[in-house]
């Protein structure tokens, strides 16, 4: 039985959004337990949930809500949903927590609460963006470190592969560095030293590495992890949601036109329909805040229900995978590639290129 302890009041809507979609993910995962926090009241409406055989209301007196500052979500509000459900993690009454709300309370919360792995210096958020291969490529930071060093983005990487490794059962992800160009040359001083450090861990056998990639191989799969800073992946991801908005509102217009339009569109709706599932942003919600001592994931604030649902089966898969443990190891295997205090002198002295 994995537990999973959900903020239910986070997110733009809360609990009108986070408790259907605890309802619904509980009829489809048989051996999910959840720990419903928030304040007791919201959950009068939903009397099939409170007599759950596998769900349980924790009481939590206050709210992180979307514009509160960081200092005020970890200093005045200890008994905020958010910071509860993270408590239950922290004590093992729980695998994972999930919360729509506040991102950068989440992660000052789940940071101070639950401490970082050793040799982790920052923690970063990854999730998954549909790809041409019909797959989703992980990327990872979007937005939780705008500014990295070369030895966060190796950080990143050998994270990363470890979230993929414990989702796809694949032994060694490969890892693409976002720049400019392919070219080892290109870049910016600390992209052209995180591909130094990169290709040492690749040859230490530390992870797989590609190289350089561009902005449209997250798209094309060409590697399944993207490493990048906080920056630009959260740019990269609000690109991809436009683009699914833009597709969806495309099928909806060509529906509302004439009727020779109609007819074409009716004619091309299964490949529309097709298509515009696999770009759902929606079935790829819940991005992982990977590096602490404890799995934490972040749901989009916006999220619907369906998208919510999403975002509790990836905690559960994470916990089920043994998501933490597969991250701890690997950060120790490149415990001596990642340390920030390793001098560039000695990275380079131990690459082949």
């Amino acid at each position: 039985m994995i537990t999973i302890a959900v903020d239910c009041m986070g997110g733009d809507i809360g609990p009108a959004v986070t408790v259907p979609a605890c309802v619904a993910f509980l009829s489809s995962h048989p051996q999910a337990h959840l720990l419903l926090v928030g304040k007791p009241e919201v959950f009068v409406s939903w009397p099939e949930l409170l007599r759950h055989s596998r769900c349980r209301v924790v009481p939590a007196t206050e709210v992180v809500t979307m514009d509160d500052p960081v200092e005020v979500a970890l200093r005045r509000k200890k008994d905020s949903s958010m910071r509860v459900a993270i408590n239950y993690v922290k004590e093992g009454a729980a695998q994972a927590a999930v919360s729509a709300g506040n991102t950068g309370a989440l992660m000052a919360i789940a940071r101070y609460v639950l401490k970082t792995m050793e040799g982790i210096d920052r923690p970063a958020i990854a999730t998954q963006m549909p790809n041409a291969k019909g797959g989703a490529t992980t990327v990872l930071d979007l937005g939780a470190n705008v500014d990295c060093t070369a030895e966060h983005l190796l950080q990143f990487a050998v994270m990363g592969s470890a979230l993929v490794a414990a989702a796809s059962g694949r032994k060694d992800p490969m890892v693409g560095l976002l720049n400019v160009g392919e070219e080892v040359i290109k870049g910016s001083e600390v992209i052209k030293k995180a591909g130094v450090l990169l290709r040492n861990a690749s040859n230490a056998g530390n992870l797989n590495f590609f190289g350089n990639i561009e902005g449209d191989d997250i798209f094309k799969g060409t590697t399944d992890i993207v490493v990048c800073d906080g920056f630009v992946g959260n740019v990269a991801l609000k690109a991809s949601e436009g683009l699914a908005s833009m597709i969806s509102g495309f099928i909806r217009e060509e529906f509302s036109k004439n009727i020779f339009r109609k007819i074409a569109a009716i004619c091309a709706y299964p490949v529309l329909t097709a298509f515009k599932k696999r770009v759902d942003h929606r079935r790829y919600n819940g991005a992982a805040l990977l590096g602490l001592q404890g799995l934490v994931f972040k749901s989009h604030g916006s999220a619907d229900a369906f998208a919510f649902e999403h975002a509790l089966a990836r905690a559960y898969d994470a916990a089920l995978n043994h998501l933490l443990d597969n991250v701890r190891e690997r950060v120790a295997n490149a415990k001596l590639l990642i340390s920030p205090e390793l001098a560039p002198s000695e990275l380079d002295s131990t690459s082949t290129d």
